[in-house]
């Protein structure tokens, strides 16, 4: 059964973790595990899914919450940013493929053997890299910082993909 753009933001935003995937050379889909935050909820929410299991949402502070609303807009915003976690560059192909073609597509889902729990939401959107020092980019680590415990003593540093969201969809076992 489809999920309500709501009920799919909502699932999503409380998933641990999603696949971004963009758009390589010639066409081809390119698809990555990332971890995330929903900046900004539909219809001018304010709010962040931040805590750890993102059930309960935490009200931003001023300065994210117009840099939000700034790169936001009607369906809201997803980040992720570059992390310490081991990689060969922080100069990734996903980075690239965003500065040629903003399209991504982020996908969260719930598999469970007892199928009746499936489910899959998605964010599609359009996306931009922020770098460092930009408002945008701290926006990003501070979401991904509450989110998540592990960048509260290590925020990443690295670039932000910032996804301005155009469609929610989902669906579920039912």
């Amino acid at each position: 059964m489809n999920l309500s753009e709501d009920e799919a933001r909502r699932r999503f935003a409380a998933a641990r973790v999603a696949r971004l995937a963009t758009i390589a050379p010639g066409g081809a889909p390119r698809l990555v595990p990332v971890t995330f935050a929903v900046l900004h909820g539909p219809r001018g929410s304010n709010s962040v899914e931040a805590d750890s299991t993102s059930k309960v949402s935490t009200r931003e502070d001023s300065a994210t919450a117009g840099v939000a609303r700034a790169l936001g807009g009607g369906l809201g915003t997803v980040v992720t940013a570059v992390d310490h976690k081991p990689k060969s560059t922080t100069r990734l192909r996903r980075l690239d493929d965003i500065a040629r073609d903003g399209r991504v597509s982020l996908l969260a889902d719930e598999y469970d053997d007892d199928w009746s729990g499936l489910w899959w939401a998605r964010a599609e959107g359009v996306a931009h890299v922020v770098e460092p020092p930009a408002p945008a980019h701290a926006a990003a680590v501070q979401a991904l910082a509450q989110r998540y415990g592990q960048y509260r003593d290590r925020p990443p540093v690295g670039p932000a993909i910032v996804v301005r969201v155009t469609r929610w969809s989902g669906w579920y076992h039912g």
